[in-house]
């Protein structure tokens, strides 16, 4: 329960049709597997306890009363698990019969919650037998000493019958409304009130149903059945304006040709449309197979993402770590998803009824994997599919911006490292676009003291490669000359020293882009925009900047894959050759003509900075939440004393470097997090840092 994260499980039991106490057996056993993994929430199938294919046998009354018996034997054989079950059950109510998922927590029966859409077309003919609960709104009475003494009897001997009248000995009755100061007549006043409230219990019996836990209040949960996530309208959208946020559906879905999928996409998309968990726990192997197949597909979904599904064909449990505080945060930002109860739109602005239950307050135990790249898809097809579409992305931004002001030329600062290189590139694609000459871009080299002759030569060599104007402009003895202007000792290599290079370098490209009538394209990323790593006024400014919302691991998966489909060998060479060079500003005077200032040792590495800005800004967790999933991303990568200086860093220069960021140049926004001061970030640039980095100091290793 620990920042946010339950684990949830989806179990299908083997069954046996209309044989409820093999069932139940086969629950419980489920139960006591989920409880080792540390499952706090347990799903069950539709109607698991007699099996969900019995037909016409649901309406012989000793399968309904032996569904009942096992039902009050789950809930007491499980009294000692610290977990939420569901299971499926028919329960007849006030003459009717209902499909109903019962909740249970601690041997307590918490609520009943029936089936509104009954499937009555094809193989499916729940109609012929139940009666739909949408207007279902009462309490049922369980006499536990009846069913328990039954089912104990049953384990005694089998040779032993029961013979109850109904109309005396009936354990599910309906309540009936009792004149003020009348005691109901199944009260023995006899009995110690403790049994009282351990075996007789009035029960919930409606569709609006919260179940909310009592030491995590934010995890509200609500049920829905099998054909109730298939219609246009599924309960569940009335449960989350009631504020659930996680989804269970016991279901019973048999198997047809490409039916997984859809079933995938529907579970999938419920959780996303809704932003919440959705636990999909459905029939299998053991159901009647007369005239279809079950394949036990069960699925667990959070806000979109399929975090866990089973083998279809095979009975078991899956088993994820649900981010309750996640989808919190998210339906917090995302104004448009107003889940409240009086903004339910009408016929879902209705009454709910809630069912506290607990759970010990103790730390999951993480098995769910966290991506170090989040940024990055870590399939080579979706890789590829992403990285085509943010080229596409930022060369449509560019064309737009181009023929707008009807620029014809365009200016890139070339210094053959992978920011510019991606800028070229990104540009090269926009011109073709608009059909422009490439040798109307400029790309400008300026070397300088830090200029190794690799980096030079790679970026002469693509600018030509590509088609653009190759423009060499040494900026030394301007440097020199504006260092003896204002009294600076070159050999004093300090922030002077390096931001006065930088400083050069934009005013020759701002001046060369005045002289054709162009623009100055940016070439800064997003992760030097977070961390502040750049020059005020220099590198940080441009006039149209494409890789603003770039993060630096993106950036060279874009390269690589620009090298990968270009179809040009040379071409190719080239941009691997830049993969390959190491991340360096060039400032600092190389050492036996090798770069000696690697930006990753002075601001730590890049794939730890962009992780942290992933979970800051997209999903706004704090430091020590960070911190944790950091530890189970980077596990046998960086060690744990290492995340945590890098953390310090990251908060540190993201709220000092806030100011930079307020004055952006325009670029175009390309993924879920971008710091643009006019779109997803607005935040004042003299912030304090002190509560996050007070956090961050109190962590221990």
């Amino acid at each position: 329960m620990k920042d946010g994260f339950i684990k949830a499980a989806a179990g299908t039991p083997d069954v046996r049709v209309a044989d409820c106490e093999f069932n139940a057996t086969e629950i419980i056993r489920m139960v006591h597997e989920m409880e080792e993994q540390g499952a706090k929430v347990m799903v069950f199938p539709e109607l698991c306890i007699t099996a969900y294919t019995c037909g016409d046998l649901f309406w012989q009354e000793n399968l309904l009363e032996e569904a009942k018996v096992q039902l009050v034997r789950i809930a007491e054989e499980t009294a000692d698990v610290d977990a939420l079950i569901f299971v499926g059950l028919p329960l007849e109510y006030k003459g009717k019969l209902y499909n109903v998922a019962a909740g249970l927590s601690h041997g307590e029966i918490l609520g009943f919650v029936p089936k509104i859409n009954l499937p009555n077309y094809n193989e499916f003919y729940e109609a012929r037998y139940f009666t739909s609960g949408e207007n279902l709104d009462g309490t049922v009475h369980i006499d536990r000493d009846v069913y328990r003494a039954r089912y104990e009897s049953d384990t005694e001997s089998d040779d032993v019958e029961f013979e109850i009248e109904m109309a005396e000995f009936d354990g599910f009755e309906e309540l009936e409304e009792l004149e003020e100061d009348e005691e109901p007549d199944y009260i023995d006043e006899n009995d110690e009130e403790e049994d009282e409230e351990l075996y007789e219990e009035d029960i919930w019996i409606s569709p609006n149903m919260i179940f909310t836990c009592e030491e995590m209040p934010k995890l509200q949960i609500a049920a829905e059945i099998c054909e109730d996530l298939w219609v246009p309208n599924p309960p569940s959208v009335a449960h989350a304006y009631h504020g659930a946020n996680l989804i269970v559906n016991l279901s019973a879905s048999d198997e047809v040709v490409g039916k997984d999928s859809y079933r995938r996409s529907l579970v999938s998309a419920q959780s996303a449309r809704l932003l919440c968990g959705y636990i999909y726990a459905t029939a299998g192997e053991g159901e009647s197979t007369q005239d279809v197949v079950y394949g036990g597909q069960n699925l667990i979904a959070e806000n979109g993402t399929i975090l866990a599904e089973s083998r279809r064909f095979v009975n078991g449990i899956i088993y994820a770590d649900l981010d309750i505080h996640r989808l919190d945060n998210e339906r917090r930002r995302m104004t448009t998803c107003q889940f409240a109860p009086d903004l339910a739109p009408e016929g879902q602005d209705i009454s709910y009824n809630e069912a506290l239950f607990t759970l010990e307050r103790e730390e999951t135990k993480l098995t769910r994997k966290f991506d170090s790249r989040p940024f990055v898809p870590g399939v080579k097809e979706e890789r590829e599919r992403r990285c085509d579409e943010i080229l596409n992305i930022q060369a449509m931004g560019l064309k737009k911006r181009l023929a707008h002001i009807h620029c014809q030329n365009a200016v890139i600062g070339l210094s053959g490292g992978l920011d510019s290189t991606l800028a070229l590139l990104v540009t090269v694609r926009a011109f073709d676009m608009l059909g422009m000459d490439r040798g109307k871009i400029t790309a400008v080299t300026m070397p300088c003291f830090g200029t190794t002759d690799r980096t030079y030569n790679n970026a002469c060599s693509l600018s030509k490669c590509l088609g653009a104007t190759l423009k060499e402009v040494n900026i030394r003895e301007a440097v020199n000359l504006h260092f003896r202007d204002i009294g600076h000792d070159p050999e004093v290599h300090d922030v002077t020293y390096e931001n006065g290079q930088a400083r050069e370098r934009t005013q020759i490209l701002m001046d060369i882009a005045n002289q054709s009538g162009g623009i100055v394209i940016g070439t800064g990323d997003l992760s030097e925009l977070a961390l502040g790593w750049a020059t005020y006024n220099g590198d940080h400014m441009s006039m149209y900047a494409v890789n603003a919302s770039v993060p630096k691991t993106l950036v060279r998966h874009l390269v690589r894959y620009y090298a990968d489909t270009c179809e040009d060998q040379k071409l190719a060479e080239i941009l691997l050759d830049i993969l390959d060079t190491p991340v360096s500003p060039e400032l600092l005077p190389p050492k036996d003509g090798v770069i000696s200032q690697k930006t990753e040792d002075l601001v730590g590495p890049y794939e730890l900075h962009d992780f942290f800005l992933y979970y800051m800004l997209r999903w706004t967790f704090p430091p020590k939440k960070i911190f944790r999933l950091a530890q189970n991303a980077f596990a046998g990568e960086y060690d744990d004393e290492t995340i945590l200086k890098w953390l310090k860093t990251f908060y540190r220069r993201f709220f000092m470097q806030q100011f930079k960021r307020s004055c952006l140049p325009d670029g175009p926004k390309v993924g879920s997090v971008a710091v643009s001061p006019r779109g997803d970030l607005r935040m004042p640039s003299d912030a304090s840092a002190a509560l996050w980095m007070k956090e961050l100091e109190q962590i221990r290793i």
